[in-house]
């Protein structure tokens, strides 16, 4: 059994790995003010990013999902790992070596599985490189890549190996590194055989297919020998680590100029992909033995950003089954918000043989944008009728008019309608824009009362129901509104105590739970309180609001921590900036509610108990009241100084 990881050196990780530079390994993030960025949360849709990152903190937390905590969190969740599995990929990133407590430390059998099979790839990937450079059987491959305008330089570039003809060559080399049998099936690396594993690729290129973040995760292999009675290209069967739909070959290297350029070129194959980058075109990617869909494309949102001005140019073949790709594709084109295109070349050759036959001009003009993907869609429909006559143009228009309607922004729906009418040859060009609009409201009405809206961003406090969280941990009742003057200040002091905690302590230590009339912040109180207070924050206070969060009684509360954490001080207008005046007002608005709650409430018990006359209970209450009121008389006017 693993051992437990020692708590320093996880430490030693968290501090580090910057969240910043982890996260935008998988998006991208641009500035969301006060030393925050922001970016399209990972883990659901969005549309707007509401998904933060707060670099001094270490933390992360989505307004839209809910989802947030620190680095190893992050990494646990983006790649479905262990805590122990996120440890150990980011202390290998970091050059760390961990301390193993319960019986000391062994690598064979002590790392997570999807570690184990990530390194097992690894390996492969450098054993398969190896081969394709030295090994004279390799010839072939070498050749077959050259033909196709790659030289040996290209293929250490893009890590292109090969896998020798026998038939156990990587399964010996990766038993002499430590994997056992059952690893090296697992990973798909290797398959049963008569006499035990033996290598699944054999006598094959390899290209090794990397997730967003860079590991090798699978291989796309190409058959070379006419004896290969296996299929042209062979893929890593679906695994603990791989999934065919879930990546995109060459995004390891594109994902920076995708964000940067807010465009991307979706290709057929890994040569192509290849012959793309070659010529300049560093955005190119492709699927991986599967059809472009809906995991791809939650990809790629998160790199674009949903920019407006964000492309997607799909490159397929000129054939039958390019078409057909190219009208899967646009089945899907409505979930980006990015315009796509298609180019075709006029041959239709692929990106590699256009490299080759013109050269790598020719390859960047191809990917330059000129149709977009639903007028190819809508012209491979219309071409498909004879337009000469009315019954052909009526038929077109029926199968063609619902395709507009899917079109959900009214302004482009509108304009389509309007291409469509005249490449149908229409010349009542209201007809057409009525019926599809008309669709378009009957698929609407179809769909009921359509989706929930999405979750309002609460910079400041925003309604959410957490009476439905999970757990016990705090009072449940009515949904509150957050935005609720009284939940605001109480929210910005929390934001203080744990983002800024040396400006609020020791002072906050002192306030009760009362103090906090929204449940959940009355919660996150207790949490800071047993993670040692505000003042216990001041010298590390990343370490600090760990602690907060480990102290939280569940998930809900956990993440609310996590929302403060990450979320922007609210500056009113006309403050400069958040400082210690700041600082105490929040204490003392606060504070004064308090106050003015349990005034409220002696005044009625006065009155109860002036009515049962009883003298002495009377005083005593005159008494507190008296003293209430001047204590909140002297933070009117002496501010933070009366606290």
């Amino acid at each position: 059994m693993a051992g437990r990881i020692n708590d320093e050196d996880v430490k030693a990780v968290r501090d580090a790995v910057p969240i910043d530079a982890v996260v935008s390994e998988y998006l991208q993030l641009r500035s969301a003010g006060g030393g925050n960025l922001k970016g399209l949360c990972p883990f659901h849709d969005e549309k707007s990013p509401s998904f933060q990152v707060s670099p001094s903190k270490g933390f992360f937390h989505c307004f839209g999902c809910q989802e947030g905590g620190d680095t190893l969190t992050f990494v646990m969740k983006i790649d479905h790992l262990s805590f122990s599995e996120a440890v150990e990929r980011l202390a290998a990133q970091a050059g760390i070596t961990l301390r193993y407590e319960e019986g000391g430390y062994n690598p064979a059998h002590q790392r997570g599985e999807r570690i184990r099979l990530v390194e097992a790839h690894r390996i492969a990937a450098d054993w398969y490189m190896e081969q394709l450079a030295t090994s004279a059987e390799a010839d072939t491959g070498r050749a077959f890549l050259a033909e196709r305008g790659f030289d040996q330089a290209a293929a250490q570039h893009f890590s292109v190996g090969y896998s020798p003809q026998g038939w156990d060559h990587l399964t010996r080399f990766l038993r002499g590194k430590g994997f056992t049998d059952k690893e090296l099936i697992l990973s798909g690396l290797s398959q049963e055989g008569r006499r035990g594993p033996i290598d699944r690729f054999r006598g094959r290129l390899m290209w090794p297919i990397r997730d967003i973040g860079g590991e090798v995760v699978g291989f796309g292999a190409r058959k070379l020998y006419e004896s290969d009675n296996g299929p042209k290209y062979l893929n890593t069967p679906e695994t603990a680590i791989y999934k065919k739909s879930h990546v995109l070959y060459g995004i390891d290297l594109a994902k920076k100029d995708i964000a940067k350029s807010s465009r991307a070129v979706v290709v057929e194959g890994y040569t192509d992909v290849m012959a793309c980058h070659l010529a300049g075109v560093t955005t190119a990617i492709a699927t991986c033995g599967t059809a472009f869909g809906g995991d791809h494309i939650k990809i790629l949102r998160r790199l674009l950003m949903d920019n407006g001005s964000a492309r997607v140019i799909f490159t397929f073949d000129g054939d039958a089954a390019g078409q057909k790709a190219a009208l899967r594709a646009f089945e899907d084109d409505q979930k980006f918000a990015a315009e796509t295109y298609i180019a075709i070349a006029p041959d239709g050759m692929d990106p590699c043989d256009l490299r080759l036959a013109k050269g790598d001009d020719a390859v960047a003009d191809l990917t330059e944008p000129r149709t977009p993907l639903f007028e190819f869609a809508l012209r491979h429909i219309v071409g498909r009728y004879d337009l000469d006559t009315p019954a052909g143009r009526a038929a077109a228009l029926d199968e063609a008019a619902p395709v507009v309607a899917r079109i959900k922004n009214s302004g482009a729906q509108h304009e389509v309608a309007v291409q469509l009418a005249g490449m149908l040859g229409i010349l009542d060009t209201q007809f057409v824009v009525k019926r599809v609009a008309q669709l378009a409201r009957w698929a609407r009405d179809r769909g009921g009362r359509g989706p929930a809206p999405d979750r309002q961003q609460h910079g400041g406090g925003g309604p959410q129901q957490y009476g439905s969280a999970p757990g016990p941990a705090f009072p449940r009742g009515p949904a509150l509104n957050l935005r609720n003057p009284v939940f605001a200040t109480e929210r910005e002091l929390l934001k203080l105590a744990l983002q800024r905690p040396e400006l609020v302590s020791p002072a906050f230590d002192a306030y009760g739970l009362d103090e906090f009339t929204a449940p959940v912040y009355a919660a996150v109180r207790q949490a800071v309180l047993d993670a040692g207070g505000a003042e216990s924050g001041v010298p590390d206070s990343q370490d600090y609001l760990i602690r907060v969060r480990e102290t939280a009684p569940d998930d809900a509360v956990r993440a609310m921590v996590t929302e403060l954490a990450v979320e922007a001080i609210m500056l009113h207008r006309g403050v400069k900036g958040v400082d210690e005046t700041y600082a105490g007002a929040q204490l003392v608005t606060v504070r004064r509610r308090a106050v003015e709650r349990r005034i409220r409430e002696i005044t009625g018990r006065l009155t109860r108990v002036a009515s049962q006359g009883d003298p002495a209970e009377l005083v005593s209450v005159q008494n507190e009241l008296w003293v209430l009121q001047q204590y909140d008389q002297a933070l009117r006017e002496h501010g933070a100084s009366a606290l």
